[in-house]
């Protein structure tokens, strides 16, 4: 495998041949007129402006929209209408053509499998991105993008907004003053049982509007069928990571910032039945950190579905995401409330001065850095080796745990955890 930090080809792919579409090179990237002055508006396109990207499209909405785009017409409707001056495509890549030498950056809002491909494009013409979260579909994905806005001084931001929420901010503060001392453990789940979707039996007609060849692009193309396209997708692994690829982001956003974690030495996964297509409907994965702000190295654990560990030791979960355990109490923490415990312990417990600074708004982190300003709190140096934790997590539960090498990006002695690091694209989409 070639080293991603090497890559500089772009993306090369028969429809952007065909339409005469400009190949973007990291010798192309540019700096921006907009990064000149904070007051000066920023010119942004929107890939995938239907769904949650909608919410996004209205986060930046302060800037010039020049350009949206969405393969679905009918989930895009609203912001059509809403932002009618932006101009519209179907297709990122002839968007980028006719207008990337007018734009400031990009807000990508896709499905994972269509993460990387107009991120990578986007990011070779110099454009500062803002991405959803898991950030990529694979590891190797994840790790291109953030070695390359790192290389050319790109302002990014992952679609973690609940980084932006005071609670989460008071965690951290805790955590880090030692409130409930040297933690050993953390224990992080999201509830439900989303997975394992029905499999088709039936070829329905591909509905008006949609370019159903753009939504696979790069992924296996299978019969259009609503059980993944437009949503479901999420639980199908061609096309989606689940709901630890979902929600792990969000909630592992927790302990990484409280803990300083960055990449595990060890991953073990257990759960049902591995399916070859679908996400399970619940999971518990290992991850062993050995650098961490703590002093020493601890387990995490991530669930889909509810952690033993609350049971055992008599807690509720309702409202809550993530258990710290220390040597001096635990803390009980969710997006918007947390406890520390056990609770007589901490009645008289004096809080830290608050050091954690307010978010300004966290679209708004996102267009002060790419006008000049300081970086947003979750810039893919951040978050990068987060969206590779979690995508891990999925890798261990398909083919067994092993040790993970995160400078060579190698599983061990687990070929088969290998083989999917890096994993391969239809034909037309490959990349050189």
């Amino acid at each position: 495998m070639k080293s991603p930090i090497s890559r500089r080809d772009a993306l090369k792919t028969t429809a952007a041949t065909a339409a005469g579409i400009a190949l973007y090179h990291g010798a192309a990237a540019r700096r921006i007129s907009a990064a000149e002055s904070p007051n000066e508006k920023l010119n942004l396109a929107c890939i995938g402006v239907g769904g949650r990207g909608a919410a996004n499209v209205g986060g930046v909405r302060s800037q010039n929209l020049i350009a949206l785009v969405d393969v679905d017409e009918k989930r895009a409707e609203g912001a059509f209408k809403k932002y009618s001056s932006a101009e519209r495509f179907s297709d990122y890549r002839k968007m980028l053509d006719k207008l990337g030498k007018d734009l400031d950056g990009v807000v990508i809002s896709t499905p994972d499998h269509t993460h990387f491909h107009p991120a990578y494009a986007s990011m070779q013409l110099g454009l500062h991105t803002y991405l959803e979260k898991p950030l990529a579909h694979n590891v190797w994905e994840t790790r291109t993008l953030t070695d390359y806005a790192r290389e050319n001084k790109l302002a990014t931001q992952l679609g973690n907004q609940r980084h932006a929420m005071p609670n989460m901010h008071r965690v951290v503060e805790l955590v880090q003053s030692g409130a409930i001392g040297k933690v050993n453990e953390v224990h992080c789940w999201v509830g439900g049982s989303r997975g394992m979707p029905s499999i088709p039996k039936d070829t329905p007609p591909v509905p008006a509007g949609l370019d159903y060849e753009l939504w696979v692009g790069p992924a296996e193309k299978r019969p259009y069928h609503p059980s993944f396209c437009p949503y479901g997708w999420r639980f199908w692994w061609e096309y989606g990571t689940g709901e630890t690829g979902n929600w792990g982001c969000h909630i592992l956003d927790i302990p990484f910032w409280s803990l300083g974690l960055r990449y595990p030495s060890h991953v073990n996964a257990r759960g049902p039945e591995v399916d070859a297509e679908r996400t399970p409907k619940s999971m518990h994965v290992t991850y062993r950190f050995d650098q961490t702000n703590q002093n020493s190295p601890l387990d995490l654990h991530w669930y889909h579905g509810t952690p033993e560990i609350l049971a055992q030791r008599g807690l509720s979960g309702k409202g809550h995401n993530t258990l710290f355990i220390g040597e001096d109490g635990m803390l009980l923490s969710g997006f918007d409330k947390h406890e520390l415990l056990p609770e007589e312990k901490f009645a008289d417990f004096k809080r830290p001065e608050q050091f954690v600074p307010k978010s300004p708004g966290f679209h708004k982190e996102w267009i002060a850095a790419c006008k000049g300003g300081d970086a947003a709190t979750c810039n893919f140096d951040y978050t990068g080796p987060m969206a590779e934790t979690v995508l891990l997590g999925n890798v261990a539960y398909r083919t067994g745990g092993f040790d993970w090498n995160a400078k060579t990006l190698s599983t061990g002695n687990n070929t088969k955890a290998q083989s999917l690091i890096q994993t391969a694209y239809r034909k037309g989409w490959e990349i050189d």
